[in-house]
């Protein structure tokens, strides 16, 4: 896997440059600021851009949005983004329009270095990353007169470990459940969502972003059936 960094602390630059190298990815350029690594994904056509949201010279959302150009073009180049804090319109903005291969994760994330590694393969490899924290705050804003309030706890309770980017095996493994379970909460989902029949990771973006645009409007749900 072939990544571009960009993070204007050195220390944490150089730590993750070094964590994955260890980790045998090749990581073609590490850069410091939001229009460098626009240059070095039209350069290297990279599998992953991982970016910092607050970058140089404002340290506002120079790196959410140098995010979303890579995404509009560059749609061969997955994108992670990391943040220092929760801020939940960025995660909904990065998802919006484009829910493959893409992440966005808390930086305490990386002290795991295993799972910080295992998603970078699942978002460079088309996979859909949202930090835990991120859904957790989603969730809490959800009210009960939206399309999730017609789902029970266990089935949102699924939605959210599927809007983490987990597979069903993956959900079964947490719940302490089986696969078979797993399958029956997600038809379930789809169902209660109005998601008619289509391609399965099809649906499961279409649901995940149901359920970010739905609580980050505050409880309008803001989607319509495809």
């Amino acid at each position: 896997m072939r990544v571009v960094l960009a993070e204007d602390s050195v220390l944490l630059r150089e730590g993750l440059v070094s964590l994955l190298t260890a980790e045998g990815v090749e990581v073609v350029a590490a850069v410091d600021r939001a229009e460098d690594v626009l240059r070095a994904v039209a350069e290297h056509s990279p599998d992953l851009a991982v970016l910092d949201v607050r970058m140089p010279p404002t340290f506002t959302d120079e790196g959410i949005r140098a995010a979303l150009v890579v995404r509009e073009q560059h749609p061969g180049t997955a994108v992670l983004v990391l943040s220092q804090y929760v801020e939940e319109r960025y995660a909904t903005d990065l998802v919006a329009g484009r829910a493959t291969g893409v992440g966005y994760l808390l930086k305490d994330r990386v002290a795991d270095v295993d799972q910080f590694v295992r998603t970078l393969h699942h978002v460079a490899a088309g996979g859909t990353a949202v930090d835990p924290e991120v859904v957790a705050q989603l969730l809490s804003r959800v009210r009960r007169d939206d399309p999730l309030g017609r789902l029970t706890p266990r089935e949102l309770e699924v939605l959210q470990l599927m809007a983490e980017g987990r597979s069903n095996s993956a959900v079964a493994a947490h719940l302490f459940v089986t696969d078979k379970a797993v399958e029956k909460h997600v038809s379930s989902i789809f169902a209660k969502l109005d998601l008619p029949p289509a391609g399965e990771d099809h649906r499961r973006v279409l649901a995940v972003l149901r359920y970010l645009g739905t609580a980050a409007h505050g409880g309008a749900n803001p989607w319509r059936n495809p």
